[in-house]
């Protein structure tokens, strides 16, 4: 019979699968894409606006040069897209940048790219989320009211999506991701369409307002504002890396699939951030990052709605249904862009689990032969930031990024080692000619890279990218720590070359609190296990039970001798272990076995109405060398028939507080 816990669980995630229709859940390029690339393609919702506040910073003069920045990000872009397509060719195991960094770099430089990865991972939820409510926020007011709990409460419901499985999930994000490309892609043709082709005149609501600064943003300072907002822009590039942690979820031949994904995902991507960002600077859009101060003309009480929801507004003249859909599916999207994390980041955990970097619970696979249990931890962990950030996009993202460029840099510097240690066997002339042209891509790759991580650095360090490096800095310390417990335990437990000799006797007793068929059990079977020494000991908690407990052990004449020890303090523990203790100095080296009689109760909450004294002693003779604790359950009639449907339950499921 199914527990009423395990009907809620085939209710929220499904029935399990059999290991062996693994194979059954890989995923073709179609539905790859929106799984583990929504990331990357739902940040132009957000990436253009992140340049656009900065550089709003200096006046017009900077606001001109959003084009530009943007160019420059997608060149970054492209360049890290091509970069990668070499690196899921020559690993298809699914370890990414974790794997590349630490084959060729070594295994310090392969846990810095797992931290700055589980950072950027966890942080992509948290943008993501926030981002899709502020995108609703625009429309509904309701939602700017409770954002923190609409926030957490998304969290929950994708999480509870990827719990049922890879492909699942992947097939219900299917649609709205390529509903996302098609509304924008639309939107941006259409809207240039008119603009350049028709010579309508299009213009965004924010097109008459006039951007103003307190202060003129003048060298040394104009060149750093500009940066800042080419590392804002960067955002646009998060996402990229987890096609080559997801490799093994990929049809094959894995890693041209893999590539072909990237290629894809490349494309439109550059394609609808440039669309953006041009259809923005033809309808005059504005968009300050203090719209009360910066934004002159504006009226009263001014709402800056979304640069997406004011192009929708503008593209299609009004319309509230376009508007309505745009800012619906904008939001769908960046909620769903948190899924890129949702796969990268239980896969990589598995990864680390193997190596003994993190604990061995993520390295199995759940009912739904998803990562579970990497799934949740990283739930649980942006659900904090979410609530310790107030669901801000702003404030959150400033976090961003560092991470990602972290394992950019060092998974394209591993690269180029790879190839260079191949190509100093590679004789034939083809395959030299491709490794090389692989090397090339990768090093510029890892020199460009490298520069905006730099770049990142110096411009978001005090703007909060600190408290990711402390992050990384702390994952860092404690996967070293796990890893040591592992390897420190494993050399404990490793078989000796000389034979241990068993002990030369075992001293047996049996914990007695009333003499009860638990209790008749647990002597049975210790006798059965024919100790050298056997005795039933008793605690003296109450004078007259224990006085009742001897006389009835006297009447019935059971073999046993009964030991009788005082509890001066009215608890169980010490004296038992007092008691064991002895025994062991009488006897050194000699092994004793305490056997708990204990009984079987048919409900969690019923454990409330018992006394858990012996769950306490069993735990802490767990920790004194030489005992064996061994337990001799009692099934309680009820709970037998519970078990088994069609038979009557008794009334009186019997009483007692402990067993033995």
């Amino acid at each position: 019979m199914v527990s009423s816990v395990s009907l809620l669980k085939q209710l929220l995630v499904g029935r399990p699968v059999r290991s062996d229709r693994l194979q059954h859940t890989l995923l073709p390029k179609r539905i790859a894409l929106p799984v583990f690339a929504s990331d990357p393609m739902s940040s132009v919702a957000y990436a253009p606006a992140e340049i656009m506040l900065t550089l709003s910073i200096g006046g017009l003069t900077a606001y001109a040069f959003t084009p530009w920045v943007a160019l420059v990000v997608v060149l970054v872009l492209l360049t890290v897209v091509a970069s990668y397509r070499q690196n899921v060719r020559a690993y298809t195991s699914g370890g990414g940048d974790y794997e590349v960094a630490t084959v060729n770099l070594g295994g310090r430089f392969g846990l810095t790219v797992a931290s700055a990865l589980l950072v950027d991972y966890v942080l992509t939820v948290a943008v993501s989320v926030a981002s899709g409510i502020n995108n609703l926020a625009s429309a509904v007011p309701f939602v700017a009211e409770h954002r923190v709990a609409l926030a957490v409460a998304v969290v929950v419901a994708l999480t509870g999506m990827n719990l049922r499985g890879v492909r699942e999930s992947g097939l219900a994000f299917a649609i709205p991701t390529y509903l996302f490309i098609a509304v924008v892609l639309g939107m941006v043709g259409y809207g240039l369409l008119r603009i350049l082709v028709l010579g309508h005149e299009v213009r965004a609501e924010s097109a008459g307002f006039e951007l103003r600064t307190e202060h003129a943003v003048t060298g040394f300072a104009f060149v750093f504002l500009l940066v800042r907002a080419f590392s804002s822009g960067c955002a646009a590039l998060t996402g990229v890396e987890a096609i080559a942690n997801g490799v093994p979820a990929f049809r094959p031949p894995k890693g041209r699939n893999a590539a072909t994904t990237l290629l894809i995902l490349g494309v439109v991507a550059a394609s609808m951030f440039l669309g953006i960002i041009l259809l923005a600077r033809y309808t005059g859009l504005v968009y300050a990052e203090d719209p009360a101060t910066q934004l002159a003309g504006a009226p009263a009480g001014y709402q800056q709605k979304t640069v997406t929801a004011q192009l929708a507004d503008a593209v299609f003249s009004g319309s509230t249904a376009a508007l309505v859909l745009v800012t619906a599916v904008t939001a769908l999207i960046l909620f769903l862009a948190a899924n890129t994390a949702y796969n990268g980041f239980p896969v990589l955990g598995s990864i680390l689990a193997q190596d003994r970097y993190l604990p061995r619970q993520l390295y199995t696979r759940g009912d739904r032969l998803a990562f579970s249990n990497g799934i949740v931890f990283l739930a649980g962990f942006a659900t904090v930031l979410i609530v310790a950030f107030n669901a801000s996009e702003t404030r959150l993202i400033q976090l961003y990024i560092v991470g990602v460029f972290v394992s950019f840099t060092l998974s394209q510097t591993g690269m180029i080692r790879h190839w260079n240690q191949l190509l100093r066997t590679e004789r034939d002339p083809a395959r030299r000619r491709a490794m090389l042209r692989s090397r090339t891509v990768n090093g510029f790759g890892a020199m460009m890279t490298g520069f905006v991580l730099v770049l990142v650095l110096a411009t978001k360090f005090t703007q909060g990218a600190w408290i990711s490096i402390a992050a990384m800095a702390v994952i860092y310390l404690t996967m070293r720590g796990i890893r040591r417990h592992y390897g420190q335990v494993a050399r404990e437990l490793a078989p000796r070359a000389d034979r241990p000799m068993p002990p030369s006797r075992n001293h047996a007793i049996v914990l007695i609190s009333r003499l009860h068929q638990p209790t008749i059990r647990a002597l049975a079977y210790a006798r059965a296990t024919r100790p050298d020494t056997l005795a039933a000991v008793t605690v003296n908690l109450d004078e007259d039970d224990t006085r009742a407990l001897v006389r009835e052990w006297e009447r019935r004449g059971i073999p046993v001798p009964l030991t009788v020890i005082d509890a001066p303090y009215r608890e169980i523990t010490r004296p038992v272990l007092d008691h064991v203790n002895a025994i062991q100095r009488r006897q050194p080296g000699e092994l004793v076995t305490v056997f708990v009689p204990e009984y079987v109760l048919g409900h969690w909450w019923e454990q409330l109405l018992h006394n858990q004294s012996t769950l306490r002693l069993k735990a802490r003779l767990r920790y004194e060398p030489g005992v064996v604790v061994t337990s001799v359950p009692w099934q309680l009639a009820y709970t037998q028939t519970r078990n088994r449907p069609g038979q009557p339950r008794p009334d009186r499921p019997g009483e007692g507080d402990r067993a033995g």
